[in-house]
């Protein structure tokens, strides 16, 4: 009788498992630039959520930069780094205009 559970075979040949070694490594770096890239929207969102019109503007600076690195690397599509820098903008220049 079968068992359900499936267990990961190891791979035998050297040119599959050099690319297990570098998928460990790229998943890594990948997390971590996700990571960041959360980090820095957040900062955004709580800048404008708490109304500081200063430090929202250079959140999104530097979020601005964070994204559009993740964009070149090609974790996200160049659309969706689009989309998000949009959209923060705009929560940014409607909390300029709101203290106007």
């Amino acid at each position: 009788m079968a068992t359900s559970s499936k267990v990961k075979k190891s791979v035998r040949i050297a040119s599959g498992r050099k690319r297990v070694r570098q998928d460990v490594r790229l998943n890594a770096a990948n997390t971590a630039l996700r990571s960041k890239f959360r980090t820095a929207v957040k900062g955004v969102l709580k800048a404008v959520s708490t109304g500081d019109k200063a430090k929202a503007s250079d959140n999104f600076k530097i979020a601005q930069k964070v994204i559009d690195s993740i964009a070149d690397k090609g974790l996200f599509h160049k659309n969706k780094a689009a989309r998000h820098k949009s959209r923060l903008a705009a929560k940014v220049k409607a909390l300029a205009s709101q203290a106007a």
